[in-house]
């Protein structure tokens, strides 16, 4: 069975490689190399391709966007991440997104035709180690939000996480379109329900339970 890939990278020099690697290889066909997330999504509705190959940073926008809008236009397409790095925040986000694969461009290129293959064959190709310590904290945050779920309301928690993230009572209140008054209401009950003292203590809590 022959693979037909899109690739999108923002980097020319790499995609030229991902030519010459390809050009090699008899079973996969790649069909048009991008450098922005428009163009994949062009080469996409043309070509109808098995496996999207793409890095998470593109010229235009990020490739998760990317891949979140193809979900909805091509359910069918199977996605592959190839990237320098990615965080843990990024990795969960691809997990939810439902990306198949996930191989960072440090990686032996075996790995990457490996990961194909397999992708391609229905299976899943994820990086062990940044999924690992993602899987850890995507559970650990989950957890932590049903706790706090089953003590604040879900307007407590909103502020509660805004307060963590370092904005004052007045920032908050302009985002929520609230009052000042309101918002002091509600940290002062947030306070008494989680019985902490102060910001500090509350910004350690929801970073214990993983909310931020």
């Amino acid at each position: 069975m022959v693979i037909k890939i899109v690739a999108a990278d923002a980097q020319p020099v790499f995609l030229l490689g991902l030519k010459q690697l390809f050009s090699t290889v008899n079973q996969i066909d790649l069909a048009v190399c991008c450098q922005t997330a428009q163009a994949a999504r062009q080469a996409i509705d043309e070509h109808d391709p098995d496996i999207l190959l793409v890095d998470i940073r593109l010229q235009d926008y990020d490739g998760l966007r990317l891949i979140s809008d193809l979900s909805n236009e091509h359910p069918l397409l199977k996605t592959v991440i190839l990237t320098d790095s990615l965080n843990d925040q990024q990795t969960i986000e691809a997990l939810r997104l439902g990306v198949q694969g996930m191989v960072l461009k440090t990686m032996p290129v075996s790995l990457l035709l490996q990961c194909l293959q397999k992708v391609a064959a229905g299976g899943q190709w994820l990086e062990k180690k940044s999924i690992g310590k993602a899987f850890e904290l995507m559970l650990r945050k989950e957890a932590g939000a049903r706790r706090v779920a089953t003590i604040l309301t879900e307007r407590e928690t909103e502020i509660m996480c805004l307060v963590a993230t370092g904005l004052s009572n007045l920032q908050i209140a302009e985002k929520l379109v609230l009052s000042l008054g309101t918002v002091k209401i509600h940290i002062h009950n947030i306070y008494s329900k989680l019985g902490v003292k102060n910001r500090v203590d509350l910004t350690l809590y929801a970073q214990k339970k993983g909310l931020v």
